[in-house]
C-alpha cells in the first residue's frame, strides 16, 4: 500500500464518521490556538512591560520605599522619601549625575463638566518632564515659575484629556481632583496636554494627570509636610550620562540616604532600569511559560481524544481489517493505514487550530479590558511548536491502536459481526 493510497482510505474513514471526527477535532483545535493565543498574550505582557520601563526615558535608577504607612488614596500616604533627598543627591555634584527629579504619586477622581473619571495623579515639580521623557502635544509642561508661585496647575495625559473634556480644547479650562474618597476635591487650571503614546510606548502616560507638587502640598501640609517641613514624596528618579558606572552610583545614593535619615538599614530600594528590566522581563517570561503550560495540556487531552478514537476505530473494523489481512495486506500496511488516519487528524485540527489561534491573537490585540490595554505578540516558534506537537501526538496516538490492529487474528476477524 502507498502513502496515497492510506492517505485516500484515511480521509474516507474521517468523512465517513463527521460527527466523531469532529469532536475529536475539536480538542485538537482547541490545543493547538490556546498555546498560541495563550503564548503571544504572554509575550505581550513582556513586551508592554519591558516598553514603559524603557517609555520613563534612559539611563535612570530609581529610588522607592520598601516602607510606606498611612492614609489612603496613596496623595498622603507616609513615605520615608522627601523631596529634600532628590535635592539632596543631585546637590552631590556626581559627575555622571546630570538630573533629579521626585514625584508623589496617587489616585484620585478627575472631575470636568458632567465627566467624572478615575485617575491616576502624579505631584511633581518642573525637571520631571525633562528626566523621565515625556513630551507636551499642546500647552506647556508644569514650569519653575509654577514652582515658586505654588500654583494649582495640571497637564492631562492624552487619553485624560479627551475624557475629561471631550473634542473642546482643555487649555485655560479648569478641572477638579477629588482625593480620600472625595474628602478633598482641588480646582486645577489645566495648562497642557501630553502627546499621545502609541502601543508602542510607555501608554499609561496617556491616563496620567501631572499636578504641581508645591501648589498643592503649601495648601495640605498635614497630609504632604514632614514634621521637619520636608515634602514627602513616592520616588525619585535620578538621570545619568551613558555608559555610567550604575553599582557605584547607587551605593553612592544609599549611603546619602541612610545618612540623612538615621537608619542604620534601608527602607528604600535603589534600582537601576536595566535591573527592572531585568525582574520584569523573569516575570513575563514565567508567565508565558505557565500560559503555555496550561494550553499544552489542553494540547495533550486532544491528542488522548485522537488515540481513543483511533482505539474505537480498530475495534469498529475488524472484520475490514480481516479482509485486508486475508487478501495479502501485511502488519505495515495496516500500520501505514491507522497511523496515516491518525496523523490526518492532527495536521487537520493543528492547521485549523493555527488559523484559530492566530485570529484571537490578532482580535484581542490593543482591546482595553478594563482599565488596561491588552497587547498581544505572535510568535512562529509557538505556531511550530504546536503544529509539532500536535503531529507529534497524532503519530504517537496512532501507533498503538496500529498495533493492535496487526495482532488481530484473519480468521477471528473475518468472522467478526
Amino acid at each position: 500500500m502507498s502513502v496515497l493510497d492510506a492517505l485516500r482510505i484515511a480521509i474516507r474513514a474521517i468523512i465517513s464518521n463527521r460527527l466523531r471526527s469532529a469532536l475529536t477535532l475539536l480538542g485538537l483545535i482547541i490545543g493547538v490556538s490556546s498555546v498560541i493565543a495563550l503564548i503571544a498574550v504572554g509575550q505581550g505582557t513582556q513586551k508592554g512591560i519591558t516598553e514603559q520601563i524603557q517609555g520613563l526615558g534612559l539611563n535612570l535608577i530609581f529610588v522607592e520605599p520598601s516602607v510606606t504607612a498611612g492614609a489612603g488614596g496613596g496623595a498622603g500616604a507616609l513615605n520615608i522619601l522627601t523631596y529634600g533627598d532628590s535635592q539632596a543627591i543631585l546637590a552631590n555634584n556626581d559627575p555622571e549625575i546630570t538630573d533629579v527629579a521626585a514625584h508623589l504619586q496617587g489616585n484620585g477622581q478627575a472631575i470636568a463638566g458632567t465627566n467624572d473619571v478615575a485617575a491616576e495623579v502624579v505631584f511633581t515639580w518642573s525637571n520631571y518632564a525633562g528626566v523621565v521623557d515625556v513630551e507636551v502635544a499642546n500647552g506647556v509642561f508644569i514650569a519653575p515659575a509654577h514652582d515658586d508661585g505654588a500654583e494649582l496647575v495640571a497637564v492631562l495625559g492624552a487619553d485624560m484629556a479627551e475624557a475629561l473634556f471631550d473634542e473642546s480644547d482643555p487649555i485655560g479650562q479648569e478641572m477638579r481632583i477629588s482625593f480620600f474618597g472625595g474628602q478633598v476635591t482641588i480646582p486645577f487650571t489645566t495648562i497642557g496636554v501630553m502627546e499621545h503614546v502609541g502601543q508602542d510606548g510607555a501608554n499609561v502616560v496617556n491616563r496620567q494627570i501631572f499636578v504641581g507638587a508645591t501648589g498643592l502640598a503649601n495648601r495640605f501640609r498635614q497630609f504632604f509636610y514632614t514634621p521637619e517641613g520636608d515634602i514627602r514624596v513616592t520616588g525619585i528618579a535620578i538621570q545619568t550620562v551613558d555608559n555610567a558606572d550604575t553599582e557605584r552610583i547607587k551605593t553612592q545614593v544609599e549611603e546619602l540616604l541612610l545618612l540623612r535619615h538615621g537608619d542604620a538599614e534601608p527602607r528604600f530600594t535603589v534600582e537601576s532600569q536595566d535591573e527592572l528590566l531585568e525582574a520584569a522581563g523573569d516575570v513575563a517570561r514565567t508567565l508565558s511559560i505557565l500560559l503555555g503550560s496550561v494550553a499544552g495540556i489542553s494540547l495533550l487531552v486532544g491528542g488522548i481524544g485522537v488515540m481513543n478514537i483511533m482505539l474505537v476505530s480498530v475495534t469498529e473494523r475488524t472484520r475490514e481489517i480481516g479482509i485486508r489481512r486475508a487478501v495479502g495486506a501485511t502488519a505495515r500496511d495496516i500500520i501505514l493505514q491507522f497511523v496515516t488516519e491518525a496523523l490526518a487528524l492532527s495536521v487537520i485540527g493543528g492547521v485549523a487550530g493555527i488559523a484559530i489561534g492566530v485570529g484571537v491573537s490578532l482580535l484581542v490585540d490593543g482591546q482595553s479590558f478594563g482599565e488596561e490595554q491588552l497587547t498581544t505578540v505572535i510568535q512562529a516558534w509557538s505556531i511550530f511548536a504546536a503544529f509539532g506537537v500536535a503531529a507529534g501526538i497524532g503519530f504517537l496516538s496512532g501507533i498503538y491502536p496500529a498495533w493492535r490492529a496487526t495482532i488481530v487474528d484473519p480468521i477471528a476477524a473475518l468472522r467478526n459481526e
